[in-house]
């Protein structure tokens, strides 16, 4: 698969209205930090997996969005997340929405890919569609009231290739007899974003 050229419309404050993403959105963010508490919510990435991304540049204090919320809590849209933990957990303390129903590439690659360690989104397009994501921007000002090229392009690329990657993953699960085991965790992870933001983010709390 060759890299794609996304076409790239950036948003203030929230969606337009009238926008079709079919029965499955790719959907992202981008952060201040990892903490929840502390790191607020910056941009949320979606796409339909047509090769536009709709990037949704939210300023600090200002998560009404309407529209992006309709979205997200649709239940007959199902959102693609790359680790859908962190994504989820960020949505419900920033948006106050519950994103119903998920799918998450990094749990499918950690059932099916079990011949690696390697379940970053890079490495899963490497991989898997034979695309190489630039990853540069990674650590980057997301709260710059104006973001770069380089940053729209950046986070652009952490959607573009989620369903392509659901397609080459539901294979590989129905093959290993995993795709219920990958559902039931599908449906654990808002769950467990919620736990992560009552305090229970570094513990297994079904552990002995």
């Amino acid at each position: 698969m060759n890299v794609q050229e996304p076409t790239i419309e950036l948003h203030q404050a929230d969606l337009p209205a009238g926008l079709d993403f079919g029965d499955s959105v790719a959907v992202d963010s981008e952060t201040m930090g990892l903490d929840p508490d502390r790191d607020r919510l910056c941009l949320v990435q979606l796409s339909a997996g047509d090769g536009t991304c709709h990037l949704v540049q939210l300023g600090k204090n200002a998560y009404d969005a309407p529209n992006l919320k309709a979205l997200l809590a649709n239940e007959s849209v199902t959102k693609l997340f790359h680790f859908a933990r962190f994504d989820l957990a960020m949505i419900r303390r920033y948006l106050g929405v519950t994103c119903q129903p998920v799918y998450c590439t990094k749990v499918a690659s950690k059932l099916t890919r079990t011949y690696t360690d390697r379940h970053g989104l890079r490495d899963l397009c490497r991989e898997l569609l034979g695309v190489d994501i630039n990853k540069d921007q990674q650590s980057s000002d997301w709260g710059a009231d104006t973001l770069t090229p380089q940053q729209l392009r950046y986070a652009a690329g952490d959607v573009l290739y989620l369903h392509a990657l659901r397609q080459k993953l539901d294979v590989m699960l129905e093959r290993e007899g995993r795709d219920g085991l990958a559902e039931a965790c599908f449906r654990f992870l808002p769950s467990r974003a919620d736990l992560d933001l009552h305090g229970w983010g570094g513990q297994d709390i079904l552990a002995y």
